[in-house]
């Protein structure tokens, strides 16, 4: 027939394809969940009792109790058994997405050096927006973080600091979204950097490593507080450059090694 294209037929040959119909416990926590990430139940807050579920959705108890494992699975409630017992509401927790996204990368055989890269491209645009956008409130903050760092005598946890100022850099940007994605990354980066840590310190090159990893912090804060975010960019670039360099290692080359120790 005139005029007719592939789209056409492509379009047609949709009509009267079966649509996945939802179950009902999807949809009692498609409901609820829409509640909790509204804040129209807050964390703590005890979900009304069974029998009054049942009645108010119209379903049955197995049903119900399907929807409830739904949310469990993604820690929007806790469900506790006996007496006294219900569903309360759990708050979305950003571990739950790190825990998850870890599992993946697990699968998926990442290597170590494919998420140092991801925080190569995602951190210095965020200490150049950092640096545009500061308050003098977030240059105390940064200076305060740096006295920890310089303070801290226990090397191990000096790690920790190390990672947390990263992590405080992202979050001083405000941006939620920034900050949930380097969450997800900030479990197994920790890992990785504890990891190389045991295996180098006391080492000529722990101590060179060290010194120039702190210096880069001091640095970068003096160009925050500048605002010169081009500068500030660059430098953060070429720290975790050099970091990549130093902490990938050949004995763990992916996140599966790291996470199965």
């Amino acid at each position: 027939m005139a005029g007719w294209s592939t789209r056409d037929g492509a379009a047609r040959g949709q009509v009267g394809q079966r649509l996945r119909v939802p179950k009902a416990a999807e949809l009692i926590a498609d409901h609820l969940r829409r509640q909790i990430v509204r804040g129209e139940l807050a964390e703590g807050d005890a979900l009304p009792p069974e029998a009054t579920l049942l009645e108010q959705f119209d379903v049955s108890r197995p049903t119900l109790r399907e929807a409830f494992r739904v949310l469990e699975s993604e820690s929007l409630i806790v469900v506790r058994r006996g007496a006294h017992g219900g569903a309360r509401v759990q708050v979305p927790d950003p571990d739950v997405a790190a825990r998850h996204a870890g599992l993946i990368l697990e699968y998926r055989g990442t290597k170590l050096v494919d998420l140092y890269e991801a925080r190569i491209v995602i951190e210095p645009p965020c200490v150049a927006l950092l640096a545009e956008l500061r308050s003098e409130e977030d240059l105390k903050v940064l200076r305060a973080a740096l006295a920890e760092h310089d303070a801290e005598e226990d090397t191990m946890q000096s790690i920790r600091t190390h990672v947390a100022f990263h992590s405080l850099l992202v979050q001083l940007t405000d941006n939620q979204t920034l900050q949930l994605i380097m969450g997800m990354l900030e479990h197994i980066i920790e890992l990785a950097n504890l990891s190389r840590v045991e295996s180098t310190v006391g080492t000529p090159v722990f101590d060179r490593a060290s010194r120039k990893g702190l210096s880069a912090h001091h640095r970068v804060v003096d160009l925050v507080e500048a605002r010169d975010a081009i500068e500030a960019e660059r430098l953060w670039r070429k720290h975790l450059s050099e970091a990549r360099d130093y902490l990938v290692r050949g004995d763990v080359e992916t996140v599966l090694d790291l996470m199965g120790r």
